[in-house]
């Protein structure tokens, strides 16, 4: 009877730790933040840990380089890293609008293609594909291509 119930168990763990590992993909990875509500980082990865930074932005990129038990160690596009809840955070690729000046969205992926709007550095959006260089970028209801090198979250983690 002890061998049945230990070989159950073991079978048990081994299809609970598949389906775990199947859920979280090899890190890094990217994420971004799941609802516009705050969300903590914190130094540790638990709710005793002091928390950094919180965050108000939905679909704000984040960089997911390290995972322990319901946490993942993440970085924003500051380069701040600490601690979130998994479930703050969603695989939704969102892209954050890098440099100084602000960005084209344009109404193909070219660079001679008609202008639609200009994106101030830090706008929050969510990404669709990128090829040859230029990423499907939504801010809102407007949709455009920006260049991929242009927005933090987009390419490889």
């Amino acid at each position: 009877m002890f061998r049945i119930r230990h070989i159950a168990a073991l079978t048990a763990m081994l299809v609970l730790g598949t389906s775990l590992a199947a859920e979280d993909p090899k890190v890094p990875y990217w994420a971004s933040i799941r609802k516009d509500q705050p969300v903590n980082m914190r130094v540790g990865p638990g709710e005793d840990y002091k928390i950094l930074w919180v965050y108000h932005r939905q679909h704000l990129p984040m960089k997911v380089l390290r995972t322990k038990e319901g946490w993942r160690l993440v970085q924003d596009p500051d380069g701040a890293r600490g601690w979130m809840l998994s479930q703050f955070l969603t695989r939704d690729r969102g892209g954050y609008v890098t440099g100084k000046q602000p960005a084209d969205m344009r109404e193909k992926g070219e660079a001679g293609a008609k202008l639609l709007w200009r994106l101030s550095p830090g706008v929050v959006g969510l990404l669709g594909d990128c090829k040859a260089g230029w990423c499907e970028f939504s801010v809102g209801p407007r949709s455009g291509f920006v260049e991929q090198a242009r927005l933090w979250g987009a390419g490889e983690p």
